[in-house]
């Protein structure tokens, strides 16, 4: 027997997809490149930025002698997961029972859910918003494709908008008892629209009326506003609404608002209505980890329990989200002020009111591959751009780019 004889002769592969594009990128050897495609903070120097408050907490870990690299228990490291579920939660933690575990960043978080509810809860469907993160039909077209995945409105194209009565209505005709429900915590990718919190309390109100079980995707707490607290506002809504009797799920990631991409750290927190039944999927999370990956890395846990459970560290931590937050709302305003100036065509206004990394601009796939194979900037394919690798040095050429191509 042979791969030959399963193989496909064509097969389907991620050509478009944020790897990729980071591959074809490095590839290009034009001076005037700039990329736009990733979700990976970068500095006035489009380099990577190192957090302050992670340099320190580093040098804490490496000056203790009795640093080791030993395995982590199942569920995580614990001093990780409790002040995970003290940024994620805050004051409403302890309002519930809460089932937690450390994953590989939030890619993990969302693969383990899925894993969970497809084991146990057996959902028919799993709606996503239209449009929403890349990888999330693919997690869930790997874990069970039979479970079927359909998408609720969200963004309005033509006005760049959020579709708030659309994604109502369809989930109050639609949806049915025991759909997973896919929730973006804050800073929405790739839209950076979120809904107010009179909005957010609608949505709550469907999943009650509809027995939803939602998940809460929240990959950019801290890093969307600047506070941690304020952009845990829906997380800890859903907590506490209804009376508590809502069960749901968060997916958190800490590549974002600690800097720690390569890192690969993240946690999922399930709410449930008791204790005893936190305590069993606990054990059914442990079950799946010990088959997927045994436990999760040890070193980017330790650096996050050292920053938060340090004063003088939290507070630089708590710097650090503004100086990244604050900075990108500038890149913004710079580029909308450049995109003006030039009268490009298109609608503009909307990324100086989106939140967080990404905008959508409204460029078709094909526009985006002139930027890209003409001008050199990359965006994603679907027209997605991510602030986070525009600098002052580039945002004029981008502007330029997007202008003459926007224009064709």
């Amino acid at each position: 027997m042979s791969f030959s004889e399963w193989i496909p002769e064509q097969v389907i592969s991620d050509r478009d997809g944020v790897p990729a594009m980071i591959e074809v990128f490095r590839r290009d050897t034009s001076e005037k490149k700039v990329n736009l495609s990733p979700g990976i903070y970068c500095d006035d120097d489009a380099k990577t930025w190192v957090l302050p408050a992670v340099k320190k907490a580093r040098e804490i870990l490496l000056a203790d002698p009795n640093f080791s690299h030993d395995v982590l228990p199942q569920l995580g490291y614990p001093e990780f997961v409790s002040v995970a579920r003290q940024i994620t939660f805050g004051d409403t933690l302890n309002a519930r029972a809460i089932a937690s575990i450390q994953t590989i960043a939030g890619t993990g978080a969302n693969q383990f859910f899925a894993r969970l509810v497809s084991d146990t809860l057996r959902p028919a469907t799993v709606w996503l918003s239209d449009p929403s993160w890349e990888n999330h039909t693919k997690i869930w077209a790997h874990v069970n494709a039979n479970i079927q995945q359909r998408w609720y409105p969200y963004y309005c194209y033509d006005t760049s908008t959020l579709d708030i009565e659309g994604m109502i209505s369809t989930l109050k005709d639609q949806a049915e008892t025991g759909d997973v429900l896919i929730l973006q915590a804050c800073a929405h990718n790739p839209t950076g629209l979120d809904p107010s919190r009179e909005q957010w309390r609608r949505i709550a109100e469907v999943c009650e009326e509809k027995k939803l079980f939602p998940l809460l995707d929240s990959a950019y707490q801290g890093f969307a506003t600047g506070d941690a607290d304020n952009d845990a506002w829906a997380i800890r809504h859903f907590t506490t609404c209804a009376n508590g009797k809502i069960e749901f799920a968060v997916a958190q990631s800490f590549s974002k608002n600690f800097g720690l991409y390569g890192e690969r750290l993240g946690a999922l927190h399930v709410v449930v209505g008791n204790r005893g039944i936190a305590d069993k999927v606990e054990d059914m999370l442990k079950k799946i980890s010990r088959a997927e990956i045994t436990s999760s890395p040890g070193f980017g846990a330790k650096v996050v329990a050292t920053i938060v459970q340090t004063p003088g560290l939290k507070e630089q931590w708590q710097r650090d989200m503004k100086t990244m937050s604050s900075r990108l709302r500038n890149m913004r305003q710079r580029l909308y002020d450049e995109l003006t100036k030039r009268g490009t065509p298109g609608n503009w206004g909307h990324i100086v009111t989106d939140i967080g990394m990404f905008s959508m601009t409204g460029l078709s796939p094909v526009k985006v591959a002139i930027l890209r194979d003409s001008f050199h900037v990359y965006l994603m394919p679907t027209g997605r751009l991510a602030f986070t690798g525009l600098t002052e040095g580039t945002v004029e050429y981008v502007a330029d780019s997007i202008h003459r191509v926007a224009s064709l």
